[in-house]
């Protein structure tokens, strides 16, 4: 019977307590088990480098529900508690405290964790990652008008930080190996834009070079760079990427590789067990890919369908992968999976900052930005599920209406 079945979620995140909120909504009326890591409750990691850094936000603001949200939807929220493993042949997971909660269904939810800088002087007091809400609140404590913070690493992290920090009046150096911000996700062209996003609210911007080594009697003093130069510091930032928090279930038996592998269904091929979040790479429909999404968008739709499925439902995970990023007074939106190489098309003035932008791969939309641009969504959604050919000079053109490039319109 139902009311007697276990469902256990490892990961107290976006995902996992999306799942929980799930299980319940979708009727479950048996026990649910949330376990988490940090000692609070789930919360979301978005504002962690924007309105949170900043203290414009606190974090009832960033929690996913009410703190009375758990107890009163029955949900055994365990907090400050660490999975040491997964015994599968009992289906069970035994805590670091050797407690064994045994389930009828599982979801791995457990996220991912910051890249280390891999220097000399990396470990001195005054090295910071950003992931956690404690983590923003320790770089909260020491941003401050005047101190000196050097930041590695122009990805989203990086960049939303270094707004952040020069919003809250510091001294801001941006180092990155590559020509441009973001220059790996967006390429050469968009990256260009945050360049000068930066570069305007004075940024002293390093690109084309790394960290050899950090330097400081205990604490960060300074940051030598590849390129022989140094840089005074008070604090560094590091944001260098992400990996899958994918132990758990590698030493289980389950197949990974970069991240937990799932069907459509978020499922693993372990029967009743399920990944969802960061760790999830999931197959794509009919293609024989997978894809990993790192985003807040992924982790809150990904945790309820992977609870529908627990109860024995089939529903496909088939969104459009999206991010957005506010940096200054730049916001935008990106959906789809473009890559550095693909082909830009721009409608409107990029210099302008209000402007869309297409990734083109064989001339197909593969995905699409809208910067400072709010109305344009649901028909790049639309556009990019079409997956088929649109002329260049149509994409660019804003006399030509979106909705008017889908087949669908084209042929009615």
């Amino acid at each position: 019977m139902q009311e007697l079945r276990t469902f256990v979620i490892v990961g107290a995140g976006l995902a996992g307590a999306k799942a929980a909120e799930a299980l319940r909504a979708e009727g479950f009326e048996g026990r649910v088990v949330l376990i988490g890591e940090e000692p609070v409750r789930p919360y979301e990691r978005p504002p962690l480098s924007k309105e949170y850094l900043r203290g414009e936000k606190g974090f009832d603001d960033t929690a996913v529900h009410p703190a009375a949200f758990y107890d009163d939807q029955g949900i055994g929220l365990r907090t400050a508690t660490r999975v040491a493993r997964l015994v599968l042949d009992r289906r069970a997971v035994v805590t670091e405290d050797d407690e064994e909660v045994v389930f009828d269904g599982l979801l791995l939810a457990t996220g991912s964790a910051p890249r280390r800088l891999p220097v000399p002087g990396a470990e001195l007091s005054g090295v910071h990652y950003l992931r956690t809400a404690a983590d923003a609140d320790a770089l909260r404590r020491v941003l401050s008008p005047g101190v000196r913070v050097v930041v590695v690493g122009a990805g989203w992290i990086g960049c939303e930080v270094t707004a952040s920090a020069r919003q809250l009046g510091a001294e801001v150096t941006l180092i990155e190996r590559t020509e441009t911000p973001l220059e790996a996700v967006l390429g050469a062209s968009v990256g260009a834009v945050f360049s000068e996003l930066h570069a305007e609210h004075g940024v002293d911007l390093r690109f084309g070079t790394g960290v050899e080594a950090i330097t400081g009697a205990g604490a960060v003093a300074q940051v030598r760079l590849g390129d022989g130069a140094t840089l005074d510091a008070d604090l560094v930032v590091v944001g260098v990427g992400a990996t899958p928090r994918t132990g758990l279930a590698e030493a289980a038996g389950l197949r990974v590789a970069d991240g937990v592998l799932v069907d459509r269904f978020l499922a693993t091929e372990a029967p009743g067990i399920y990944a969802a979040g960061d760790i999830a790479r999931v197959a794509v429909a009919d293609t024989g890919d997978s894809v990993r999404v790192e985003h807040w968008a992924a982790a809150l739709a990904q945790g309820p369908v992977a609870a529908a499925n627990m109860l024995g439902n089939r529903r496909a995970y088939d969104e459009v992968p999206f991010f957005f990023s506010d940096q200054y007074d730049f916001a935008m939106e990106y959906r789809g999976i473009g890559r550095p190489d693909d082909e830009v098309v721009f409608r409107g003035d990029p210099g302008s900052r209000t402007f869309l932008a297409f990734w083109l791969r064989d001339g197909i939309p593969v995905a699409a930005m809208n910067a400072n641009v709010w109305d344009a969504g649901d028909a790049l959604e639309a556009l990019l599920r079409a997956g088929a050919r649109v002329e260049r000079r149509a994409l660019a053109d804003p006399d030509v209406e979106l909705a008017s490039l889908t087949p669908e319109a084209g042929s009615s």
